[in-house]
């Protein structure tokens, strides 16, 4: 057999070209410059000469027998045999068998879906002999191409500079975020503490109220016991529906209580979600911060399918943190199952009367002892908060990607990919602790009603 039609970059565009190619983190081999030039066993050495001759920019020769696949003679291999004395003599009067027994070498075999990053990164773990030797790049079953190594390398150069503008680009967005946040949390803390001064003052005086109004009904009485009731005064009483006000009074003033006390707790809650910029570690409750949490979510767990709440708690002693920033992970974690269990009430027809789902979050705290590290022989104490929801689940293909910054699967204008990774920095890096997950999906093979999610954070005790 002869010598199969050499096309030049057949495949793709050439990686110089790449820049009008919209080239991304993601880009793969496919859409590099592959070089199709095959020759047969039995085909004359010359073939392989003129082919080389005729394209300058050709990698090497793929060589076959009949169908199959057997290795590449490189541009490389065949200047370093042919140059020798006789070389030309000796090789090209001959076979490409002949050629392929001295020009053979070692070859990296990589799919066409390979990611140009991963590739660039197989190349270079190669010897050194090796190292700008072509790929051998599988676009089809039995179809191969070559890949310049210097091509991959450029495109690998140019993801380089275009991962690095986006870090920049996230960093700064992360900044301008944080930024955000601590002045939201400043203009919370003097929003809570203006609210909160009236609220006190309310408060401080409804018992007095209260008190006040029952003596003077005692006072009515009484005049009632030693005066009689004229005329006049019976009508008046019933016109205002005496009976009933001093029976709805002290029900009037307890649920202004209840409600000025309800006021007051999540002003506090908004202070101490507030507290955002705090410089030390503080002995804290967590089951206040989770309450507090709650909360402030109360009017979307009723919102999203009256979502039942099951509180686990142990007794769990005052734990060194950052209390504002550990309430935003509690914030973001418990916003992201809500979600979840949204987005599955939305699947479920009748609020899930035909499966038997009911949506619940399940929030556990315990105490636990565990090692630090694989060189601490003493285990140590942490305290361990867990929060699972019965939702819709996170899928397996993505669960690696979760706390990578902007990384987000909700809508635009609804996710900005930070909440997982700012609380992903605040619990190992800002208290020294750990942030685990399990989930289980449909797209996984779990059922509807056995899909959810668990988050668990570990925090030392000391």
């Amino acid at each position: 057999m002869s010598i199969l039609p050499c096309l030049d970059a057949s495949v793709a565009s050439p990686v110089r070209e790449m820049g009008d190619a919209a080239v991304s983190l993601e880009s793969t081999l496919y859409q590099l410059a592959l070089h199709d030039c095959q020759v047969d066993l039995q085909a004359p050495a010359q073939s392989v000469a003129d082919a080389l001759d005729h394209n300058p920019l050709l990698p090497g020769i793929v060589v076959r027998r009949e169908a199959e696949f057997v290795g590449v003679i490189s541009r490389r291999r065949f200047r370093e045999l042919t140059s020798r004395r006789y070389g030309l003599e000796i090789f090209l009067t001959r076979s490409v068998e002949v050629l392929y027994q001295f020009a053979s070498t070692e070859v990296l075999v990589l799919p066409a879906t390979a990611l140009v990053v991963s590739a660039a990164q197989m190349a270079l773990q190669r010897s050194p002999s090796l190292l700008y030797e072509p790929i051998v790049v599988e676009v089809a079953p039995q179809d191969y191409r070559l890949l310049d190594t210097h091509h991959l390398l450029v495109a690998h150069s140019q993801i380089h500079v275009l991962a690095m503008q986006q870090l920049q680009e996230q960093t700064q967005a992360q900044m301008i975020q944080t930024e955000k946040m601590a002045s939201l949390g400043q203009m919370v803390a003097g929003v809570a503490h203006e609210i909160l001064n009236p609220v006190n003052f309310i408060c401080g005086n409804i018992k007095h109220l209260a008190n006040y109004s029952q003596d003077l009904m005692d006072l009515v009485e009484l005049y009632e016991a030693k005066a009689g009731q004229p005329e006049a005064i019976a009508t008046f009483k019933e016109d205002i529906e005496f009976e009933f006000l001093a029976q709805d009074l002290p029900r009037l003033l307890s649920s202004v209580s209840l409600g000025a006390e309800r006021l007051r707790k999540i002003v506090n809650s908004l202070r101490n979600f507030s507290h955002m910029d705090e410089s030390q570690l503080r002995p804290t409750d967590l089951h206040e911060c989770i309450e507090s949490t709650l909360l402030i979510l109360s009017s979307r767990l009723k919102k999203e399918g009256e979502i039942e709440v099951i509180r686990q708690y142990d007794d769990l002693p005052l734990v060194p943190c950052y209390s504002g920033q550990l309430s935003q992970v509690f914030m973001n974690l418990l916003s992201n199952a809500i979600d979840a269990l949204s987005e599955k009430h939305a699947l479920i027809p009748t609020n899930g009367a035909r499966t038997g789902w009911r949506p619940h979050l399940q929030i556990t705290t315990r105490l636990q002892s565990r090692l630090s590290g694989p060189h601490d022989p003493h285990p140590k104490m942490w305290v361990a908060v867990s929060i699972a929801d019965n939702g819709s689940g996170i899928p397996e293909e993505i669960q690696t990607r979760i706390f990578d910054t902007f990384f987000t699967t909700k809508a635009v204008g609804k996710g900005t990919g930070l909440g997982l990774a700012i609380s992903h920095q605040i619990v190992t890096q800002k208290h020294r602790g750990h942030l685990n997950f399990w989930s289980r999906s449909t797209q996984d093979g779990a059922l509807i009603d056995q899909t959810g999610t668990t988050f668990e954070i570990l925090l030392p005790l000391a």
